[in-house]
């Protein structure tokens, strides 16, 4: 175990075997656990108020079509966290503290094959190959848990967009704007921040938060340090109102989510230079904006239950997310999918799903990429840009295999047009297993 990971786990494994509190039972199962119930003792730390988490995710990729080769790459993360119910363990009602550690390792077929994509084939590379705190808060539930107060080292897609992260296209991945813009930082990434929730109805709640913008917290040097280092830009502030709804007479789930963002860091301008000319024709410094804000609608609906079996039955979501134009080199993703649970009674826990997505880059891009050809001297051998005048189209299809609660294996098929947005990339095709062991 990492000498700064097994510092953290041994002083609250000694917590919670000499804690005496105990509740009543739930939902909890060690048969969740590869390794079990170690002989009984994580069932005793979960009754004390401890839970711990072990995981590992592995996501291979071959292309056997685009890019510039065809090549095979393998990316993986490794999970250490525990959460500690700080009622079992003190007394303290409706108190959680919780802390997860991330490592991060393997390489991008992206990059490796010169894809050209906007988002990535693999969507768990990515901000660098080192150990991260990736959340470490302390979270309080106040007046009857209407209002939810968390503070700590936090990252924005823990509480806003909280859109699953089963396919293995970054495009349909986790938060969508934190994929497509630069000052919303997703997991693994944390910054210090604090996110107020309050629940205005039995299906309808309100979130706002407050989180630190610093680029400087991106760098692997950073990744166990705890301290506040300089280089904030600014502060990020997200709204999200949602409504989680059970409909018809089988009470089916569903959320539906609004919301948006707004930050005043200063970002550049991708068109413009300081005097409100194109940069391609100037090469001065660029404009400087002195905010930036977005929008985002998200939802996702049980349709139908099989066999009176809650768990099983089809879904179906759709996303849209819409980045500053003055800013974000791509301005806009949209998705759309569906997911059925349980598709035979044979493997009643398995999953088959596809999702489409367009993922727009902006066309302020494209017109100083034409500005810049425009430019190149005739005769001088220098090779025009390929103008990313359009949206790049994924598109995936997974199964997913249960092989034990445990143990997760996700083959999948990816297919991608015009990616970048230009029709200078070839379409790919991507062979992909994505897969995750609970310990």
């Amino acid at each position: 175990m990492n000498k700064s990971i097994g510092a953290v786990a041994v002083p609250l494994l000694a917590l919670a075997l000499f804690s005496g509190a105990s509740a009543a039972d739930d939902d909890y199962s060690s048969k969740n656990f590869l390794l079990g119930d170690w002989g009984g003792l994580r069932s005793q730390l979960h009754k004390s108020g401890v839970d711990f988490a072990f995981e590992y995710g592995g996501q291979f990729a071959y292309n056997p079509a685009g890019g510039t080769s065809h090549r095979g790459a393998y990316a993986d993360q490794a999970v250490v966290g525990a959460t500690l119910d700080l009622d079992r363990l003190f007394g303290w009602h409706d108190a959680v503290f919780k802390v997860t550690l991330t490592d991060r390792n393997g390489t991008n077929l992206s990059s490796k094959a010169n894809l050209g994509t906007l988002n990535q084939v693999q969507e768990v590379y990515g901000r660098g190959s080192t150990v991260r705190w990736t959340q470490l808060y302390y979270e309080q539930k106040f007046f009857q848990k209407v209002f939810d107060l968390k503070l700590g080292r936090l990252n924005v897609g823990d509480d806003f967009f909280p859109f699953p992260c089963t396919f293995e296209n970054l495009s349909f991945c986790g938060s969508l704007p934190g994929n497509i813009v630069s000052t919303w930082y997703n997991w693994p990434v944390s910054q210090w921040g604090a996110r107020a929730k309050f629940q205005l109805a039995d299906t309808v709640s309100f979130s706002l938060g407050l989180y630190q913008i610093n680029p400087n917290y991106l760098k692997n040097e950073q990744g166990l340090r705890l301290d506040n280092p300089g280089g904030t830009i600014g502060g990020l502030v997200p709204v999200e109102l949602d409504w989680k709804p059970k409909l018809g007479p089988d009470n089916l789930p569903g959320i539906y989510a609004v919301g948006g963002w707004r930050d005043n860091s200063n970002g550049s301008d991708v068109l413009l230079d300081v005097n409100g000319s194109p940069r391609a024709q100037t090469g001065a410094d660029p404009l400087v904006r002195g905010s930036e804000s977005g929008v985002f609608v998200m939802a996702r609906q049980q349709l139908t239950r099989h066999k009176n079996d809650a768990s099983r039955g089809l879904t179906v979501f759709g996303n849209w997310v819409q980045a500053d134009a003055h800013t974000a080199t791509v301005d806009q993703l949209l998705t759309v999918g569906l997911i059925y649970s349980g598709p035979f009674d044979y493997r009643p826990h398995d999953d088959i799903a596809f999702a489409a997505g367009k993922t727009h880059a902006n066309s302020r891009i494209a017109d100083g990429q034409r500005i810049a050809n425009a430019s190149i001297p005739i005769g001088s051998g220098i090779s025009p840009i390929p103008v990313q005048s359009g949206s790049e189209y994924p598109f995936e299809v997974y199964y997913s295999f249960h092989v034990t609660p445990a143990i997760v294996l996700r083959p999948n098929v990816q297919y991608i047009h015009t990616p970048g947005g230009t029709n200078a990339n070839p379409d790919i095709w991507v062979l992909g297993l994505k897969y995750s062991v609970t310990f």
